[in-house]
């Protein structure tokens, strides 16, 4: 592994179940010498990667937390997609969450979310943090729009977690996704938080799947109003895809000389 390599690879260690590491813990999990690990901690010291704590140890350090912020400012997906999150949340009277999810190695992430006056998110809705990519609604929606080859990679790293979750087999997976796919929508209840139904839809860059546009609602609110359910698995797909041509038009617009 390059140097570079090695020093990404220690930030990578850092989640919220291990939050600190020594340097003779990073050496060992990584395999590489104490020096290697020591020189490069220190290098990510001195950037504001990390930050030394009691014991020896060290955290994630304050660059982050200003990278968080430019990020909330100017990434271009939360900036388009935000009127219509707001359109989303006000058709729901408040009385929802409105989040956009983004796939990261091979977990879920939200990037952004709206709440409404009454809140009933878990935390694993929180801004990144790291959920299934195989439960709810958001994820189950960006595994249908991805190529069937790159479905097929995660089927077959994952088969054991799939098949303990009642996925029988590569073809079951992919009948359920295309399901999904024709339909436009993923719907789901209770695959990530109790009383709660997820639905979602892609947000595309051309044929590719960027992301995926969610709302949480309560489930008893949908199962007193089946219309009600309908119409806001129209109104996502609406939202998702003005999102789509809006990234669409900015791309073209970034490629004219």
């Amino acid at each position: 592994m390059s140097r570079q390599g090695d020093i990404l690879s220690i930030l990578h260690l850092f989640d919220v179940e291990t939050p600190n590491w020594t340097v003779e813990e990073i050496a060992q999990e990584l395999g590489i010498s104490v020096r290697t690990a020591y020189r490069n901690v220190r290098e990510l010291v001195q950037s504001g990667f990390l930050d030394p704590i009691s014991g020896a140890s060290y955290v994630l350090g304050p660059a982050f937390i200003s990278f968080d912020r430019v990020i909330r400012q100017s990434d271009p997906l939360i900036h388009i997609a935000s009127p219509g999150m707001r359109r989303l949340l006000e058709e729901a009277d408040q009385e929802a969450a409105v989040i956009v999810f983004r796939r990261f190695r091979d977990r879920m992430m939200s990037v952004h979310i709206l709440e409404g006056d009454a809140p009933h998110l878990p935390p694993s809705y929180e801004r990144g943090a790291a959920m299934s990519l195989f439960l709810g609604a958001p994820a189950k929606v960006i595994l249908a729009f991805l190529p069937d080859r790159a479905m097929r990679a995660l089927y077959q790293r994952h088969e054991e977690t799939l098949r303990a979750a009642g996925v029988e087999s590569w073809d079951n997976m992919k009948a359920q996704l295309r399901a999904i796919r024709r339909a436009g929508y993923a719907m789901t209840e209770a695959e990530v938080g109790a009383g709660r139904v997820g639905i979602a839809a892609p947000i595309l860059r051309g044929d590719q799947v960027v992301a995926s546009l969610s709302i949480v609602l309560a489930a008893a609110s949908l199962h007193r109003d089946q219309n009600k359910m309908r119409r806001f698995a129209d109104a996502v797909q609406r939202e998702a895809k003005d999102i789509s041509l809006l990234l669409e038009g900015q791309d073209a617009h970034a490629a004219r000389p």
